[in-house]
Parts: C-alpha cells; structure tokens; sequence
C-alpha cells in the first residue's frame, strides 16, 4: 500500500468530534486542507461558488481557492464576469470542498469583498504568461460568435505584449475575499451516520454546534 492509500484509509470514515477540532474553524479548515493533500486528492483548491443576482437566482461555478490570509478565502476572476456581476448585487456568497477521496466536505458561508489592487497584482505577476495574456484576451461570459474569435483576439493580445516580460494586469481582473460568518465540516461515516460540525459566528465569537445528518 502507497504512501498516499494509507493516508487515505486513515482518514475515510474517521471520528469527527468536539474535543479534537480547533476553536477556530479556519484553522480547522487548514489542517484540513493539508490533509487533503497530503493525501493526494486531485486539486483539493477547487471549491463551488455560489452565487445569486440581483432576483435572487442562483448560480455556481467552480473557482480555485488561491490563498487563505487573515481569516478570508481568497480567489480571482474577471471583474467583468456574470460571478462578479452577481457578488456585486449581492456579496452573500457559499463556498463548498468535496474531497471525495477522503468522504469530507467543507462549506463556507459568508461575504465577498474585492481585494486591494496591489494584492491582486502582486498574485497575477506569479501566473503562467499564457494565462496573465488570457486575462486579456478573455472576455468572460459574454457571448462570442465562434472560437476563431476567441483565437484571433489571442493573438492580437500575444502581438500587442510580444518582448513584454512583465505584462500587467488587467484592469478589468482581480480578486475577492470570502469572510466567514459559518463553516461547516461534513466527515462521511459507516451506515450514513455522518459527523456534522458548525462553527456559526455570533457577536464576533465561533459557536460549535453538531448537526443531525
């Protein structure tokens, strides 16, 4: 048995209690994280967003969780897009992890916020250079008549930054930060008796509750 198999059968199905989870649930949700990839689940930085707009009908996608600062979840996108459209007429926002290789879900919700520019930028300078020319190039859920228009506005953009090292970002891209008003970690157990454990926010203090599954 791998490396990787053995920490995946330690941790399916394990105990989920009380006594052993941090009193601060993003802490929880690092050791966590850690776990999942410690235990070679596939992009265990994917997380569904869901958000609503302005009449209240739901969307979700699915984002990359790109860091975890001063207790916020932090992800990027155009700012143009249908996402930010939506975070803009209403920053309420969920987020949900499944591992499934481990039989564990985290959801967050909370409050979406822009980043500062400068943070924004300083992360956009570590993208691949392909990917900071899509930012560019990409005009995020709008309709487009076919793929030669995306290709040739591609192109354009690699002619316009060609001998350009350092390409900036975009002023139409950045990034939001989630802060949490309730997490809940979801840990799969024998006979669909599942661990449900809350931390709900109440007058800036984190309330553990355990769930029924």
């Amino acid at each position: 048995m791998s490396s990787i198999d053995a920490l995946r059968r330690e941790y399916r199905q394990s105990a989920l209690l009380e006594s052993e989870v941090d009193a601060d649930p993003v802490a929880q949700f690092l050791h966590w994280f850690g776990q999942a990839r410690a235990g070679g689940v596939p992009e265990p930085n994917a997380m569904i967003l869901a958000t609503v707009d302005a009449a209240g009908r739901p969307a979700t996608r699915t984002v990359l969780l790109k860091g975890v600062e001063a207790g916020t979840f932090q992800f990027y996108t155009n700012h143009a897009s249908a996402k930010a459209g939506q975070i803009g007429a209403n920053p309420q926002v969920s987020l949900c992890f499944f591992w499934a290789e481990l039989e564990r879900q985290v959801r967050i919700d909370g409050v979406a916020s822009k980043l500062p520019r400068a943070v924004a930028e300083a992360y956009f300078a570590t993208r691949p250079r392909e990917s900071r020319l899509g930012a560019w190039a990409s005009q995020q859920s709008r309709v487009v008549p076919d793929r030669a228009f995306l290709e040739r506005d591609m192109e354009a953009v690699r002619a316009r930054f060609e001998g350009v090292e350092q390409i900036p970002m975009p002023d139409h891209w950045g990034g939001y930060a989630v802060t949490p008003t309730g997490i809940e970690f979801w840990q799969g157990r024998p006979g669909r008796l599942h661990d449900r454990l809350r931390y709900r926010l109440e007058a800036d203090v984190w309330i553990l509750e355990r769930l029924s599954p």
